[in-house]
């Protein structure tokens, strides 16, 4: 929960890098929230207004935390938006999300593992 909470924190922070602990911690809460949302938006026959303004509360942090993990694996964070590409720009985008950190420092600033 703490990185989630961490995340948060750094609303829209586009500098900097991410660990892939942070970024996954922060995909897994944010997917186990929006499931609870709508299970409970389902039960009550809600048109989901509460999920769309969640999704909206979380849309920058989410591309912050994106382009930082990018920055980690020394990419540009406009590498996002090759996942508007249908299908293969998700699997490109998930390959990216699932490297390893570039080791020591580089272009984006020290390598949050150290």
């Amino acid at each position: 929960m703490n990185w989630y909470l961490e995340v948060l924190k750094n609303y829209a922070v586009f500098t900097g890098r991410a660990r892939r602990t942070e970024y996954w911690m922060f995909v897994l809460f944010n997917v186990i929230i929006i499931l609870a949302i709508a299970f409970i938006e389902g039960m009550l026959g809600s048109i989901g207004v509460v999920g769309m303004t969640y999704s909206l509360a979380v849309l920058i942090p989410s591309i912050a935390v994106g382009v930082r993990r990018l920055h980690d694996t020394d990419r540009s964070g406009w590498w996002l938006l090759i996942g508007l590409v249908p299908l293969i720009g998700a699997i490109v985008l998930i390959v990216f999300m699932v490297l390893d950190s570039s080791p020591g420092q580089n272009q984006y600033g020290p390598n949050p593992k150290d």
